[in-house]
């Protein structure tokens, strides 16, 4: 089964597949970045990050 949505832990927040993210910047782990999405900060890991 596909994911077609990503929960986010310690969020109300769910973020679609396909979204956009930008200001990526890394983090000392090498499985995980930090981004912004609207006013929030969060931390993602890679494995659910393409690039495009």
């Amino acid at each position: 089964m596909p994911i077609k949505d990503l929960k986010v832990k310690g969020a109300s927040l769910n973020l679609k597949r396909g979204t956009v993210i930008k200001g990526i910047r890394l983090t000392g782990d090498d499985n995980a970045v930090e981004c912004r999405i609207g006013k929030k900060t969060i931390v993602l890991k890679t494995e659910f990050l393409k690039k495009k």
